[in-house]
């Protein structure tokens, strides 16, 4: 039994749901985002509430509830309030920087590295060592930061590289501790 597909989604005041074809459409003050539907599973706009039905209890149908019922509420988090992602650069001369729309990093290669943000994602850069990735997809905030994160991963022995904030790398000491 789908325990998150049975939970009602709460409307905040300015986001409306419709659906057509296979398709919820959420609409809010930030934006609007699309959310395929699964035949199988039926949406219900009733007033400020949203609920997910499903057709049978078959073992696929169960899942594709609650990732449904988990893709709406993510859709109306975004387009009332959004998502965001903090990433921090540590390493002696790694820093990032702004150019246009693009994110600039040099993070200990020989040359710099230019990523381009997707349609619905914004990134800045508060100071050299700090990135902030938001957006109203979940989804694309997530991938964004994760390419950021990819360019140059955190390294458990100096704990150099892109992590997110508040993310714990857990260090090894090396060879030269184990000698005596």
């Amino acid at each position: 039994m789908s325990r998150i597909g049975l939970k009602a989604i709460k409307l905040p005041a300015g986001v409306s749901v419709e659906q057509a074809n296979g398709v919820a459409t959420v609409k809010g003050p930030k934006g609007s985002l699309t959310v395929k539907i699964n035949p199988l599973i039926t949406v219900e706009v009733n007033g400020d509430e949203v609920r997910c039905s499903r057709a049978n209890d078959e073992k696929h149908t169960k899942q594709l509830h609650g990732t449904t019922r988990a893709n709406l509420q993510d859709a109306v988090t975004g387009v009332s309030v959004g998502f965001k992602k903090e990433l921090v650069i540590v390493g002696i001369g790694y820093r990032a920087s702004m150019r246009g729309e693009n994110i600039v990093m040099n993070v200990g290669y020989s040359h710099e590295i230019v990523l381009k943000p997707g349609p619905t994602v914004k990134i800045s850069c508060p100071s050299a060592n700090e990135i902030t990735v938001e957006g109203l997809d979940k989804q694309a905030v997530g991938q964004t930061a994760a390419l950021i994160r990819g360019t140059r991963e955190p390294e458990p022995y100096n704990g150099k590289g892109v992590m997110y904030k508040n993310e714990h790398i857990i260090r090894k000491e090396g060879k030269r501790a184990g000698a005596k």
